[in-house]
């Protein structure tokens, strides 16, 4: 359960309380309810975080609703929008183990999340990860709803695979941006589990395997 479910159902509970001894019971029953959601809509379950090299895991849960191919400064990148319901889990993880190399606050809109502009218009914050030579960059962006976007690391940091970095409140969407040559392992249509679901597979360049051989030959070695 993330706090902040607690800091929404705790007075609304304290006011169920005061209706109902006050006016009756039936009028402690909204406020029981919109406890009950703020307590639901906060929870933060665990997950299996998949451990194969190369492995960009969904930042949130919902439902794939862009895969693309799109020029940012030039290159070409691909780009993975995945869109949070208010019915969803709200807790954002890290896509890669890797550095934070940037965190961009950008103010903006507040249009659906599904409209594709949104993309670049809306609230967000853009986040750049350096994961073992390769740039992934990942955006948490605001909703019709969403009016507060958290992120709780900051530059320099070292964020693992599926580790949790922030959420956004209350709809919203989280886009993820990779090489071109990263392996696609999802579609339009698709639903994610956020740090659980694989995205794609980066490119494994030779002294990156290389690498990763080393550091499985010193844990065998342990």
């Amino acid at each position: 359960m993330v706090p902040d479910g607690y800091y929404y159902a705790l007075p609304l509970g304290g006011a169920a309380v005061l209706l109902g001894s006050l006016a009756g019971a039936p009028w402690a029953l909204l406020p029981i309810l919109l406890a009950g959601f703020f307590l639901w809509f906060f929870r933060d379950p665990e997950r299996v975080i998949p451990d194969a090299a190369g492995a960009v895991v969904s930042p949130g849960d919902g439902k794939v609703t862009d895969v693309s191919p799109i020029l940012v400064d030039g290159g070409r990148r691909v780009r993975v929008s995945i869109f949070l319901s208010v019915f969803d889990v709200h807790v954002n993880r890290s896509p890669v183990a890797g550095v934070i190399r940037d965190v961009r606050y950008q103010k903006g809109k507040f249009l659906n999340a599904m409209n594709a502009v949104s993309a670049e218009q809306n609230e967000q914050n853009i986040v750049t990860l350096d994961s073992t030579g390769q740039k992934v960059v990942f955006k948490q962006i605001a909703g019709i709803l969403a009016r507060r976007i958290v992120f709780t690391k900051k530059v320099g940091d070292r964020v693992e695979r599926g580790e949790r970095v922030g959420l956004i409140k209350f709809g919203s969407r989280v886009d993820v941006l990779l090489d071109a040559s990263a392996s696609m392992q999802v579609k339009v249509g698709d639903r994610v589990k956020g740090g659980a679901s694989v995205l794609a597979y980066l490119r494994q360049e030779p002294e990156q395997l290389a690498g990763l051989a080393a550091q499985q030959t010193r844990q065998g070695a342990l």
